[in-house]
């Protein structure tokens, strides 16, 4: 069975509050990561992409809405979906968070249960391919929730790497994308992969839809396309 769990990465310096987040996340059936500045995020990031960041306002050293600056002065990590979190209730610096490149803001104390909802919203908002959504397209049915692929009803076997792919072209149909895009996107932009190796998965993907394997087009000269036709 494909794997494809979510990963967020919390940068939160209080003990208590980050052990009570990292709960929740795996409650939700997704991964975590708990650094307590951001210095030691900054570390994460250079080895993996999660996606989407909890981010403390308070933190040693470097301040929350400091890391936020610099990751949405980064090219590769500028579209990182960011929620914020602090104890800081004033209008003002809600506005300061949102206007700095923030996706949302949340106040402490909080809920377990509204953190959890707030970021399944901005998952959804931002990048479709992640939610817990069934995806269809013509004759193909993808559940993220059960990693399971069905073509004209029935299910299929594939492989992990061709299942987010065609995740990732389920949740953009129409859309061209070029090898690069897809190695960043479907990858990971910390991962070896050469270009030349997309090809590699389209075809063991083609493959596995069998009759619908149409429905993955080649854009000359640019990439791939999923087609709804």
């Amino acid at each position: 069975m494909a794997s494809d769990k979510t990963s967020i990465l919390i940068v939160e310096d209080e003990p208590a509050i980050a052990a009570l987040i990292s709960f929740a996340v795996k409650e939700a059936n997704w991964q975590c990561i708990a650094v307590g500045s951001a210095e030691e995020a900054w570390d994460v990031l250079s080895r993996h992409t999660p996606n989407l960041v909890l981010l403390d306002w308070m933190l040693p050293g470097q301040s929350g809405i400091g890391f936020l600056a610099r990751l949405r002065a980064d090219r590769q990590l500028q579209g990182l979906p960011v929620i914020m979190l602090t104890a800081k209730g004033m209008e003002e610096d809600k506005v300061t968070g949102l206007e700095r490149g923030a996706d949302d803001y949340i106040t402490k104390p909080f809920s377990p249960r509204e953190l959890i909802a707030r970021i399944k919203a901005l998952i959804r908002r931002k990048s479709p391919e992640h939610g817990d959504k069934t995806l269809f397209a013509g004759p193909i049915t993808l559940d993220p929730v059960a990693c399971e692929v069905y073509v004209d009803g029935q299910k299929i076997e594939i492989g992990n790497s061709e299942y987010k792919l065609l995740k990732y072209l389920m949740a953009h149909p129409q859309r061209v994308f070029s090898r690069g895009q897809l190695l960043d996107k479907v990858w990971g932009n910390h991962v070896m992969i050469e270009e030349r190796t997309v090809d590699v998965h389209v075809l063991r993907l083609r493959k596995a839809l069998k009759g619908a394997e149409q429905m993955i087009e080649t854009v000359r000269g640019i990439g791939y396309k999923l087609s709804e036709r």
